[in-house]
């Protein structure tokens, strides 16, 4: 019997604007060996998000940029074939920083045992893993929601944006979503619950706000950046929250769109924080007791856009830079 190979997906080089084909590389190799201490994972599904276009990106950030030659770096879900550390066996299903491959060497202590029969792998990949972590301490640990406060929530219809919204609403705010298109401003609308919604893509949004906002907008809890940004500063409340959790609007650009209304911080007395979600890796019991509660008991939805095979992933990943993914994008691995 042949044994199984390593297909991986390599950055052969750095994109200027949006990533192509000729950004990545795939080669295979023979599967590798764990040591001491480390699990051999067969990858299942790999967790495609918006950062992963930073981290492509050179220069200084909160992680150091994948280099030319290196394995994609991607949050992944599999099951453990090979195991030389104590506390997981073979057969479990775990998560972790395996990258786009399928199979991942990792460091026993950097994985973390999930249970399908809970949930299945691809809601592990967003609303109990990384983009819902970044929307409950996002919002709730910066935004600080209270009753009866107006909440935005731009890239509402996203992995991260859909779950603040609903969070938001569990937590008595009045929620307003910014999507792109007829169709997810629906979406989160009769689906997901928000009390409004603005699409960014056929109306004003400065205008949205001012119609769906009247009192003004205490938190804003920003994913794109640019305009759509600058229009939301200038309908802030005084004492308002604004959270930067990202500017996929920016991404793929050379330069970044710098706010220009940030003056309405300052009449406002409001805050702007930026944050990302390790920095609240000791606490992450607890956003994900509390996502798999209410997940679990159906109060909040989720929507996961599942494509398939690793051959893919160029194409797949740039369905989150044109507004194509419709919720959280997961790559299948075939």
């Amino acid at each position: 019997m042949t044994p199984p190979t390593n297909t991986c997906c390599r950055l052969a080089k750095r994109p200027d604007g949006l990533p192509t084909r000729e950004t990545w590389d795939f080669t295979e190799h023979e599967v590798p060996e764990p040591g001491d201490g480390e699990v051999l994972v067969r990858v299942s599904h790999i967790s495609l998000d918006p950062a992963m276009r930073g981290w492509i990106r050179e220069g200084k950030s909160y992680i150091p940029p994948v280099r030319i030659g290196e394995v994609m770096r991607a949050i992944a879900a599999g099951e453990v074939v090979t195991s030389n550390f104590d506390g997981i066996e073979v057969g479990d299903t775990v998560s972790g920083l395996f990258g786009v491959q399928h199979y991942a060497v990792a460091n026993g202590h950097a994985v973390q045992r999930i249970d399908p029969s809970v949930a299945p792998i691809p809601t592990w990949l967003g609303a109990l893993g990384m983009p819902g972590m970044t929307a409950y301490f996002g919002l709730l640990d910066i935004g600080k929601p209270q009753e009866g406060e107006t909440l935005v929530v731009s890239g509402a219809a996203g992995a991260v944006g859909s779950l603040v919204g609903q969070i938001g609403k569990l937590k008595g705010c009045r929620v307003v979503g910014i999507a792109g298109g007829p169709e997810k401003t629906r979406y989160v609308v009769d689906e997901l619950g928000f009390d409004a919604a603005i699409d960014y893509k056929n109306d004003d949004v400065a205008a949205g706000l001012a119609q769906h906002c009247p009192d003004g907008v205490d938190i804003y809890f920003d994913n794109v950046g640019g305009e759509i940004l600058d229009a939301a500063l200038g309908a802030l409340t005084r004492h308002a929250r604004v959270i930067i959790c990202g500017a996929i609007s920016q991404y793929n650009d050379s330069t970044f769109y710098g706010p220009k209304n940030y003056m309405s911080l300052l009449v406002n007395h409001a805050t702007m924080t930026g944050f990302v979600v390790s920095d609240y890796g000791a606490r992450l019991a607890e956003g994900a007791r509390d996502m798999g509660q209410w997940v679990g008991e159906g109060k909040i939805k989720t929507r996961e856009d599942i494509v398939e095979g690793i051959e893919t992933f160029p194409e797949t990943l740039n369905k989150l830079f044109t507004g194509e993914n419709q919720g959280k994008l997961v790559l299948a691995v075939a």
